[in-house]
């Protein structure tokens, strides 16, 4: 049997990541396991930048807590966390191992082998290097996750 507790959605603010947090919903509300919704920011205070750095992260971390509505505060216990670091699949791995994290979910552009091999995927580097299973979801990703309406209507069916 499969038992989810903790479940990790890591969001680069993108369509990708859109359809991850919707799949990392149903499965926690699924699983009852908590939700955990992680965006890492790239380490910005050591480089020149003509932007605040905390004045960024701030902004960051309100569009990271804009995500979570009440239901998924209430129900799944879910919590926005906002990392710092040079490398975003180091800091998710990290995260997941100190949390515990069962699952982790993110999105994935589906970039071709040649633009994988220039700029790198930080989906590949977390299923490489994540101390738990990982779900990758594609954009535009296989409709598995039905919107509420949709499912009490299919569940009434039955």
């Amino acid at each position: 049997m499969i038992l989810l507790s903790n479940i990790l959605v890591a969001t680069d603010f993108g369509p990708a990541a859109d359809a991850a947090l919707r799949y990392g919903r149903a499965l926690a509300q699924t699983f009852r396991a908590r939700l955990h919704v992680l965006h890492v920011i790239d380490n910005s205070f050591f480089r020149a930048t003509p932007a605040d750095p905390y004045a960024h992260k701030e902004a960051v971390l309100r569009r990271l807590q804009d995500l979570l509505t009440a239901d998924d505060r209430t129900t799944l216990k879910a919590h926005a966390i906002l990392e710092t670091s040079d490398s975003a699949a180091e800091a998710i791995a990290a995260f997941a191992k100190s949390a515990n994290i069962d699952l982790v979910v993110l999105g994935t552009n589906g970039r071709g082998t040649v633009a994988q091999l220039l700029v790198g995927s930080v989906a590949e580097r977390v299923v490489r290097i994540a101390p738990c299973p990982v779900l990758t979801v594609r954009h535009p990703e296989h409709e598995f996750v039905l919107p509420d309406v949709m499912a009490s209507v299919t569940d009434s069916a039955r």
